[in-house]
């Protein structure tokens, strides 16, 4: 239960071998590691990680955002505090139809029951003219008048006349409509504000209590010693058996004092979201043993809610950005308007996406400044972020320098390809053994994207050069050594030939396939001078050092994905722009070939890309649904789909199951999601028009005057309704309706389960 596979010292085992390094690699040679902390630390030492200094944004302590309700939603909407929208009613009175009734209900009502108390309407004098003389509220001869009479009276008047006439007044004004379309939710509101509060009051006398007696302080800044430092400290009540914030699973499987300090910690502050849910995880991965629970006890009582802290110190990220659920582990996009066109039981609830729905992998497509990136892309690698401090997920994302993805101090490893103060490097062969996997994923990044070249045979041009290399020397080729291989330099032919005879027991199979490369190169199809002209991309000064290939390298590989590690990659983009598209079509090759060779596929792995233009060729079209069963999933972004091949368009947008489309597009781009997203069934009417004539003289003469004057002449209408197919959201509506700020999206999970599109108000 201590390991959670991931290494104590928080290092990655380098595949292939027993050693054991840095999850982002070693230094990149000549560049300096910036002063930080390092990646894995030791646990068990007397400093425990600090926590940051509040929960999420919105602002609830843990143990509120622990009681509050998560119930079962459909597919996309944001569980935390959600309430059940009713089935919409297609009789539904509009609001202001329902209140203008309700008001001309009671102003009539009172007119009426005026009328009757004044004898206007002599109801009352008609029930006392059949009623016994003895019971009339008549005054003696003193002007009193018996109080059983006065009852009496009063009982016609409120009760035979009254009571049924606000009956019948609520019963024509739905007064029982109004109250629970307005009245009950406003008292919901001040009853839950006021419980809010009581709550918040609750917490800081607790914490006041605790600073006033010297307990330790939640400071950030001043790490706290862990063990036995709570022993004194009361458990506060809570508010049942079931309460989350006693940890009543704890409890009732024996360990009462670890169940105790947890709840401690919970009451004073000094855990967070993060802290519970990466706690809760190890509960429930080691409950069912009696070993690993009594492990967990001495781990809990040792270091209390910094215990298991990810093996990069973190706690918490250095700023949230969006609203996060950990419990649920959704991400909050925005929020459903009250527009006709999404469908009812959606409206006004939160829309969220989480590792569910991004292994079925999302497409962004919007213009520059549409919200691609700060709206939709960080919330999604921040709600990463946070779940790989958990230890559910492992996350890279890739971008421009200065994107908005995040700030370095939030991820483990950042790569600053072609930035000499870059202090990690990235594997251009993807940390495999095997050249000819190897030379498959490079081929495919190489020239993938090119519809006249043919990969496979140029994955055998690079396997039967990459592969003599390394079993010459133990590595693969750097960059520069690769072009002239593949330029066909006669000198670095015929080095690499002598160093393969100087070892004997691959010395047959490796000069076997320089003489097949020889024999090819002298065809006017080979391709291997399109892979020089492409890997001379790389061979430039801005990327002089990286790439690093020596045996003692140790760069950066999607085979750390094995682990709960968050990278960033920032690429090149000035001058650099065809460099970029190939280290991004590298990087989605790697990540889908590693992540489905996965031991151990508990873990989400998903790969982000700001900018995806160019990075989509038919084969990681393929694989992009293979993720979906190796729990992994890649988020693209797009400023159009003129970003991608022609013959690509329509088979990548049936690859992903989520789609956000962003106001902006253009109707092309539309014309390509309205029919990714189909049609439905509509009930149309069609109105006819036609001059009238029917009614007498009089009428005639009228109907004509009145044409005269208005110049709009009489006519009668007959409405014909038929049931057609139209579709979702046209292209012209994807255009043109959807307004700034806002997107249309539709998501899809593993199960199979999907959303229509819906028009949603990002960022809210």
């Amino acid at each position: 239960m201590d390991s959670d596979g991931t290494p104590g010292a928080g290092q990655v085992p380098l595949p292939g071998s027993g050693e054991r390094w840095p999850a982002g690699g070693l230094p990149r040679q000549g560049a300096v590691r910036p002063d930080r902390e390092t990646y894995g630390q030791q646990r068990g030492v007397a400093a425990t990680p600090a926590m940051p200094e509040r929960m999420p944004r919105s602002g609830p302590s843990l143990a509120e955002w622990l009681r509050t309700p998560r119930p079962e939603a459909i597919p996309g909407i944001w569980r935390f505090g959600h309430r059940m929208r009713p089935p919409e009613d297609p009789d539904r009175v509009g609001d202001r139809q329902l209140l203008g009734g309700a008001l001309l209900s009671l102003l009539v009502g009172g007119l009426v029951w005026s009328l009757i108390k004044n004898g206007y309407f002599p109801l009352i004098d008609w029930i006392f003219a059949i009623s016994p003389k003895s019971w009339l509220p008549v005054p003696d001869a003193h002007g009193h008048v018996d109080a059983g009479r006065k009852l009496f009276s009063y009982f016609v008047s409120y009760v035979l006349i009254l009571a049924p006439l606000l009956y019948v007044t609520g019963r024509v004004g739905r007064w029982a409509e109004v109250w629970r379309r307005h009245g009950l939710p406003r008292l919901r509101g001040i009853r839950g504000a006021e419980s809010n509060s009581s709550s918040s009051s609750a917490v800081r006398s607790s914490t006041d209590r605790i600073s006033a007696e010297g307990r330790p302080s939640t400071s950030v800044g001043r790490p706290e010693t862990r063990p036995m430092i709570h022993a004194d400290l009361a458990v506060d009540e809570v508010s049942g058996p079931a309460d989350p914030v006693g940890w009543p699973a704890v409890r009732d499987a024996g360990e009462h004092e670890a169940a105790d300090l947890l709840t401690r910690e919970v009451q004073a502050g000094r855990m967070n979201d993060v802290d519970y849910v990466r706690i809760d995880r190890k509960w429930q991965s080691g409950r069912a043993q009696p070993a690993e629970r009594a492990s967990f006890a001495a781990e809990v009582l040792r270091c209390g809610a910094a215990a298991w802290t990810h093996p990069s110190g973190a706690r918490d990220l250095p700023g949230r950005f969006a609203r996060h659920d950990l419990l649920t582990g959704q991400v909050r996009l925005g929020t459903v308007p009250e527009a006709d066109r999404n469908p009812s039981r959606y409206r006004g609830a939160g829309v969220a996406v989480d590792p569910g729905s991004l292994s079925t992998s999302l497409l962004v497509v919007g213009p520059s400044g549409a919200g691609k990136t700060t709206k939709v892309a960080r919330p999604v690698v921040e709600n990463l972020a946070l779940q790989a401090l958990v230890g559910r997920t492992a996350v890279v994302a890739v971008g421009p320098p200065g994107s908005e993805l995040g700030p370095e101090s939030g991820f483990d490893v950042v790569i600053k390809l072609g930035n000499p103060d870059s202090a990690h490097d990235l594997d251009l062969y993807g940390g495999t053994t095997d050249p000819d996997e190897a030379a498959t994923v490079l081929a495919e990044a190489l020239i993938g994207d090119d519809p006249q070249a043919d990969t496979r045979r140029a994955a055998t041009v690079l396997a039967q050069l990459i592969g003599p290399y390394r079993a010459a020397h133990g590595h693969y080729p750097p960059v520069p050594v690769l072009r002239e291989l593949l330029d066909g330099v006669p000198v670095a032919l015929a080095a690499l030939r002598e160093a393969c005879k100087e070892a004997p027991e691959t010395a047959g199979t490796a000069l076997r396939e320089l003489d097949a490369r020889e024999r090819q190169s002298s065809r006017e199809d080979d391709p291997g001078r399109l892979l020089a002209d492409r890997v001379a991309l790389l061979d430039r000064p801005a990327f002089a050092g990286f790439f690093d290939t020596a045996a003692d390298a140790r760069p950066f590989s999607m085979r750390a994905l094995e682990h709960a590690v968050r990278v960033r990659i920032d690429l090149p983009e000035r001058g650099h722009a065809e460099a970029s598209r190939l280290l991004s079509r590298l990087l989605l090759a790697q990540f889908s070939a590693c992540v489905v060779a996965r031991a151990d596929q508990s873990r989400f792995a998903c790969l982000v890309l700001d900018d995806a233009t160019h990075t989509l060729t038919p084969a990681s079209v393929r694989e992009i649904q293979r993720l979906r069963t190796a729990n992994a999933g890649v988020l693209f972004g797009l400023r159009s789909l003129a970003e991608v091949p022609e013959r690509l368009r329509s088979a990548a947008l049936g690859a992903v199951g989520c789609r956000v489309v962003l106001s902006g597009i253009n109707t092309w781009d539309g014309e390509i999601f309205a029919q990714a997203w189909g049609q439905e069934w509509v009930q149309t009417e069609d109105v006819t028009r036609t001059p009238d004539f029917h009614g007498g003289l009089i009428t005639r003469w009228v109907r004509g005057i009145r044409t005269l004057f208005t110049g709009v002449r009489a006519t009668t209408s007959s409405v014909t309704v038929r049931t057609v197919q139209r579709e979702r959201w046209s292209a012209s509506d994807l255009a043109n309706d959807v307004p700034p700020g806002h997107a249309v999206l539709s998501l899809t999970n593993v199960r199979g389960e999907r959303t229509p599109p819906i028009l949603a108000e990002l960022g809210e």
